[in-house]
């Protein structure tokens, strides 16, 4: 078994290389530029749609933007929020936050182009459901359906490992650790939940993550408000921390810039998931008029992960000092520095944080793998099978150790990417195309309003 880890290691080590980051960064770096810097002239706009009460429901989709979105942050907001965060000030040093920040704003542009063209082609199956995601605009619009059948071995097969079994495991192990509940208890309780919206279908999963993920969300951002106000003097120099080591690599392995670059995005990545292709299938499934109109509601999910969610974690480690404790490691790390500043409620904050994250990662994730299920084998009747499936590796996830099948679903996980990269570079004119469509309809619907209210006074 030790051989097999270390030969799994050693395969993710080389997956999730320098080479598949720079094509992540780069990906998105290229779309920034090409869309001339969509994700800062209508991230307003995009967080309106998100919260605004008018969804749209007479478009074609089965469930609303804001759903749709909700959808996504509960895949993507999972133990990476939490865990990540701690794992890369410790390999890269404060600086990795800067690089973490770096690797979202650029992945904003790369979520908006997945995005668009998950819509874009998007397909209506045969429960009438829509279905879309890397492995139809692969196939469809890049004409290479074989990519299309390699993302979803590696979408259906990842989804029961990083989207499911290490989330389970993380909460039975924070849960146990931090009010003594066995792991089979916990296993259990996680299995009905699971299983009680997993089977109700996209639908189901819509509406419950729309409700789940603000909570999990608020949650966490309150806790992180309260230790900013009472210890605001701690602000500043904890960026400032941040800016310097992100370009000197200070405290970071090895004392190397590269540590802080390196962690700092494999970090980000791993938390936002900008470019592995998970999110537009979720996506795909939205009301839309537009793939643009989806694609900027899509986007704000990087915001709110990394730019929000993982800077509360990073800029608390920091400001906490902790840092530099080498024997604090993961969510051990994160619930030292809340411990510090909220005393004996840190530790519970974060491991509901753990729970309500990890929790909401297999509900999302649950929907990434039966889409990629359905794309390899048509029958809608095999769908059950994959759901059964994956709920009752939710209860052996958090009863058994899962080191192997984590680091193969890492390597899954990161092979995902390169089809879905390649897509994203190969259709980045339609991309280019529907964003300047947006973008008119977007001015056409302001020009009308003004008009209206000129009218109205």
């Amino acid at each position: 078994m030790e051989r097999l880890e270390s030969i799994l290691g050693s395969i993710s080590s080389f997956v999730w290389g320098p080479p598949l980051l720079i094509l992540l960064v780069g990906t998105g770096i290229f779309l920034t530029i090409r869309l001339g810097l969509l994700q800062v002239r209508y991230l307003p706009y995009a967080l309106k749609l998100v919260f605004t009460k008018n969804q749209d429901t007479k478009s074609e989709g089965d469930i609303s933007h804001f759903q749709a979105l909700s959808t996504a942050l509960a895949a993507t907001v999972g133990t990476g929020n939490i865990v990540g965060v701690a794992t890369a000030v410790i390999l890269g040093g404060p600086g990795a936050v800067f690089w973490m920040w770096m690797s979202a704003f650029f992945g904003m542009a790369t979520k908006y182009g997945e995005a668009v063209l998950a819509v874009k082609y998007r397909v209506v199956d045969a429960k009438g459901l829509m279905a879309g995601g890397p492995m139809y605009y692969l196939e469809h619009g890049l004409k290479q359906k074989w990519l299309g059948v390699m993302f979803a071995i590696f979408g259906s097969i990842a989804a029961f490992g990083i989207g499911n079994g290490t989330q389970s495991n993380s909460v039975a192990a924070v849960v146990r650790d931090t009010f003594n509940v066995p792991t089979w208890i916990t296993g259990i309780i996680l299995t009905v939940f699971a299983a009680a919206v997993i089977l109700g279908g996209i639908t189901t999963i819509g509406k419950v993550t729309s409700y789940f993920v603000p909570f999990m969300a608020l949650f966490y951002i309150i806790a992180g408000a309260v230790i900013m106000v009472l210890n605001a003097e701690l602000i500043l120099p904890a960026i400032g921390t941040i800016l310097t080591s992100a370009f000197t690599g200070e405290a970071a392995v090895g004392g190397a810039i590269g540590a802080a670059i390196r962690y700092g995005v494999a970090r980000g990545v791993f938390s936002n998931e900008a470019g592995l292709g998970s999110a537009p299938i979720a996506a795909a499934a939205a009301k839309t008029d537009m793939p643009g109109r989806q694609a900027l509601v899509s986007m704000t999910q990087v915001f709110i992960d990394t730019l929000i969610i993982c800077s509360i974690t990073g800029i608390t480690i920091v400001m906490s000092g902790m840092y530099t404790d080498k024997s604090l490691e993961g969510s051990a790390l994160t619930t030292a520095a809340f411990e510090q500043f909220l005393g004996p409620i840190g530790p519970i904050v974060v491991a509901i944080g753990l729970i309500f994250f990890a929790s909401s990662t297999i509900i999302g994730w649950s929907y990434y793998g039966e889409k990629c299920f359905q794309y390899l084998f048509k029958n809608p009747s095999l769908l059950i099978v994959y759901r059964v499936a994956f709920i009752a590796v939710v209860f052996i996830g958090a009863t058994v150790s899962l080191d192997v099948v984590w680091m193969f679903s890492d390597i899954m996980n990161g092979l995902m990417a390169l089809p879905n990269l390649i897509g994203l570079l190969g259709l980045s004119g339609v991309i280019a195309l529907e964003t300047k469509r947006i973008v008119a309809k977007i001015k056409e619907e302001k020009a009308e309003a003004k008009e209206a209210a000129r009218i109205g006074n």
